[in-house]
């Protein structure tokens, strides 16, 4: 339907709409075709092509735009999107009408939206004070109409244009939460209409993509695209095959027993629901609210948007509803949407933008990360400019060029990653990524890089540049490692501009009158600083080793291996049985800290840092543990999530240690013991999902240990 050359063309059409570029210089006639012919094309890769180019808030903003412009009635073109809703048919299925129009939803995106919508609904209902409405999520999935005629389900459809859809009534029947019958007949209904969102849960997303990756399939961008193509496979079983669930949010269309249409059969949308509930149908319950006004409406929206990554399935938002069905009536609706209903959007998650470069940094063991430098775009509330692309594989499975309009998401709204590159609109111009074959840090001479068995990062190992120093020394200083109080990556910066550091062990020779004079410094910073270095001198054996960037060596092994030596140097004599003979350290792990105590560099600056006052024999907090054989947890596994409340983290899993159990990182099926505190996420979920893990709260942790 649209050349490459045409997709091109609107993607950048539709840049500089939604930045205002074109509006100065048009004429309002102009900008009406322009917004048209940009929203339809979205329209069509959104609903047909299941493969969006915009993020939704981008298309409402240009949808708003065209409103806007609108209220001008003489510039409505009768194919202007406004005049009708989005549609998602498609010529392969039949197309059904529905019993009552599908109409779309108001959007809005802050409280004093909702605020309006408030004083707008009192306006139409003629009330004052507060007005009752109910919350609830916004699926981000594909909707779905089903009808129930004499307590069996009759036909199912696609939203479609919401006056008709594309009949799926084969492909709902597949669907295990939907009711082949409900006893509607229990309420005296005949016939109704019920509205769902067809959606599937993020777990259950997550292992369709890694199946279609083995099959060779092209992996899906996001739920919602493998949900709303799902309903309309030619195939059942294929449908049956994504997970699909529908959670109801609406009874659209009410017939009696005499056969009379009865919209304010309930009193309430929230009765309706209910209803819906008791019949087996699936319903939001925590997540949906009735507010008594708008204020708590607001509360409740907000602390969704916080959240909403913990929620297992995709939402983009909250609808809000007036839950007084005769009010709804008398509010009414426009051609486009409820005017008793609207939605509240979440910042958006994703957003399309242009990869304009990548650069390259080296960590503190060699490897080289490359880094897509973007077109700055707005996401979650935050201008992104800068992903990393991880590795070489990385780039290669997304087919990533130079010039490709890309998908950015931020995963849990902290994490920017690109989720694809859009190739249908590539014009030639762009250019393949090759990864470097020399380090692309050192300008001065060629150093080949080197990709270990078994590891996807390349790694320069020979650096003459200094530059893995710098990330060495960053590493050092931090919290996981020696943990000196006020010296950031900054601070390293600095010194290490000023030639005052040039390897971890300068550190601990600091002249600290030269630093009381730098700028944003002073005397108290630098007296600072220099009780903080003192301090992370005295720090256990097993801090410093970790604090060496050697390759795999993490926190819980240099602990093991600080627990059976007396002094830092003993590891000079070490063979690889010695440290493989320490159970849960394997061969990676021996032969990097073996190779590591053979380097006479490596040995040289430890001389160095001993020599400067650094601690090297072993402390109280290094001595291993001793555990009494009746300890409570002997041989468990434990893991601690949620805000406690009577210790910090890190005491309780002191506690658990004392008491014989080993501290792990996540929940699998390694997992014993999972210690929830207040405002448990998902990992309490997932426990719970497992089956095989003992669920403690905090005071029964207590209990358990002291006794």
């Amino acid at each position: 339907m649209y050349s490459a050359k045409d997709q091109k063309r609107i993607i950048e059409l539709s840049k500089k709409l939604l930045a205002n570029q074109l509006f100065e210089s048009t004429k309002p006639a102009e900008q009406v075709d322009q917004l048209i012919e940009v929203i339809q094309y979205h329209e069509w890769k959104y609903y047909i092509q299941n493969d969006p180019v915009i993020s939704d808030f981008e298309y409402d903003t240009l949808f708003k735009k065209l409103e806007a412009l609108e209220a001008d009635k003489t510039l409505v073109r009768q194919n202007s999107p406004t005049q009708r809703v989005s549609s998602d048919l498609t010529a392969d299925f039949k197309t059904v009408p529905h019993l009552e129009p599908m109409l779309s939803l108001a959007n809005s995106y802050n409280a004093e939206d909702l605020k309006d919508f408030d004083t707008s609904i009192k306006k139409l209902t003629g009330l004052e004070g507060d007005i009752e409405y109910v919350a609830e999520p916004k699926f981000d999935g594909g909707s779905v109409v089903f009808i129930y005629n004499h307590d069996f389900l009759s036909r199912a459809a696609t939203r479609g244009n919401g006056a008709k859809g594309d009949e799926m009534t084969n492909n709902a029947r597949t669907l295990k939460s939907i009711p082949l019958k409900a006893n509607f007949s229990q309420f005296e209904i005949q016939k109704v209409e019920l509205r769902g969102e067809a959606v599937i849960r993020k777990d259950v997303f997550d292992k369709v993509n890694v199946q279609r990756e083995k099959d060779g399939k092209a992996v899906f961008a996001n739920p919602r695209n493998a949900a709303t193509g799902g309903l309309r496979m030619k195939d059942p079983n294929g449908t049956a095959e994504r997970g699909i669930e529908v959670f109801m949010f609406q009874m659209g269309y009410i017939e009696d027993k005499g056969g009379n249409k009865n919209r304010t059969y309930f009193n309430t949308h929230n009765e309706s629901i209910e209803m819906l509930g008791k019949l087996g149908f699936k319903i939001p319950i925590k997540e949906r609210k009735l507010c008594k006004n708008i204020e708590e409406v607001t509360e409740f929206c907000a602390m969704w948007q916080e959240k909403r990554n913990d929620y297992p399935y995709e939402i983009d938002g909250m609808v809000v509803k007036v839950n007084r069905i005769d009010l709804q009536e008398k509010c009414g609706s426009t051609s486009h949407h409820p005017r008793w209903a609207i939605a509240y959007k979440f910042k958006a998650k994703q957003a399309t933008t242009k990869l304009i470069n990548v650069e390259y940094q080296v960590g503190k063991i060699g490897t080289i990360t490359p880094v897509a430098k973007l077109e700055p775009v707005q996401l979650a509330g935050v201008t992104v400019s800068s992903v990393s692309l991880h590795n070489e594989e990385f780039i290669t499975s997304k087919d990533l060029r130079i010039g490709d309009t890309v998908l950015v998401e931020r995963a849990g709204d902290v994490i920017p990653y690109i989720v694809k590159s859009f190739k249908d609109l590539r014009d030639g111009a762009e250019n393949k990524l090759e990864f470097p074959e020399f380090c692309p840090i050192n300008s001065e001479e060629q150093v080949r890089l080197v990709k270990q068995e078994k590891e996807a990062a390349w790694r320069c190992l020979k650096c003459s540049c200094g530059a893995q120093d710098l990330q060495r020394m960053i590493f050092h200083v931090s919290k996981p490692a020696m943990n000196i109080d006020g010296f950031g990556p900054s601070q390293v910066e600095r010194f290490h501009e000023q030639g005052w550091i040039k390897d971890i062990a300068d550190i601990y020779i600091l002249d600290y009158n030269k630093m009381s004079q730098l700028e944003g410094f002073g005397k108290r910073s630098a007296q600072k600083l220099e009780n903080a270095i003192n301090q992370a001198k005295l720090n256990p054996i097993h801090r410093l080793l970790h604090s060496l960037s050697i390759h795999h060596l993490g926190r819980r092994a240099s602990k093991l291996i600080a627990q059976r030596i007396n002094h830092v140097m003993e590891l000079k004599d070490w063979t690889l049985e010695d440290f493989t003979n320490i159970n849960e350290i394997g061969p990676v792990v021996a032969e990097n800290v073996t190779a590591f105590f053979k380097d006479s560099d490596n040995i040289t600056l430890l001389e160095k840092l001993e020599a400067r006052g650094v601690n090297f024999t072993q402390t109280e907090e290094d001595k291993p543990l001793e555990i009494a054989k009746d300890a409570p947890l002997i041989g468990k596994t434990i893991l601690f999530t949620g805000s406690l409340q009577q210790m910090g983290r890190k005491e309780a899993q002191k506690i658990a240690e004392n008491a014989g159990a080993k501290i792990i990182s996540a929940v699998s099926s390694k997992l014993n013991i999972l210690v929830v505190g207040e405002k448990a996420g998902s990992k309490l979920k997932k426990a719970k999902a497992l089956g095989t893990v003992k669920i403690l709260t905090e005071q029964t942790f207590l209990d358990l240990v002291n006794n």
